[in-house]
């Protein structure tokens, strides 16, 4: 069976049916996948070539390149300005190692600003990191002596993110009821740390000196 179609052909040499640029990206990998499969070189199959031209025609027809410079730059700040943790968590990380990676390290931050927060002393706590499987988020957790807080992407739905609950020690991995918090509740250290002091009915305190969190 020949892989070779006659429709790229086509597509290349009358591409008006191709008016956006998803559209054409899809006939350009469809031709490349059509070239693979028949063992021909990709960079100068024609109907890849021309394809890739009709996109740069749609592409030159959108704003020019001064106006997208500037409206990319404004798309970087915004996006820096916006915590990175409540935007993975909304679009999840499954099968995204990338995002996975970057969940998995805005949480240990996330952890980090609570346990500092809730004015724990350094060697009094452990931040743990499970990644488990590219289907799932897997789960980053905050061990102390009398708290355990756990984020995970799990099927508990939105502002469901975060499980929190009393334990006896750090070696009490069941504890007693759990709590629930959102992504958001967790990005807002101080008061989360609040909030867990009165529904724990833990004791208030406040850190000796102020630290430094990264």
């Amino acid at each position: 069976m020949s892989y070779d179609v006659t429709f790229r052909y086509s597509q290349a040499l009358d591409p008006s049916a191709l008016v956006t640029i998803e559209a054409s990206l899809h006939a350009i990998q469809a031709a490349i996948t059509d070239c693979r499969n028949a063992g021909l070189p990709v960079e100068t199959d024609p109907a890849v070539i021309l394809l890739v031209r009709h996109l740069s025609q749609i592409g030159a027809q959108r704003t020019d390149d001064a106006d997208l410079r500037r409206a990319c730059i404004a798309q970087v700040e915004e996006l820096r300005g916006r915590p990175m943790l409540k935007i993975l968590a909304l679009r999840g990380v499954a099968y995204d190692a990338p995002a996975k990676r970057l969940f998995h390290a805005q949480g240990r931050t996330a952890m980090r600003r609570l346990a500092a927060a809730l004015a724990l002393e350094d060697g009094s706590f452990d931040i743990r990191s499970n990644k488990a499987g590219p289907a799932v988020s897997g789960d980053v957790t905050l061990h102390g002596e009398s708290i355990w807080v756990q984020l995970s992407l799990g099927p508990f739905g939105p502002g469901r993110e975060v499980c929190f609950r009393k334990v006896q020690d750090r070696h009490d991995h069941i504890g007693q009821r759990n709590y629930w918090a959102s992504v958001r509740d967790l990005l807002e250290p101080e008061q989360f740390a609040t909030r867990i002091r009165q529904e724990l009915r833990l004791p208030a305190s406040a850190p000796d000196a102020p630290r430094l969190v990264a």
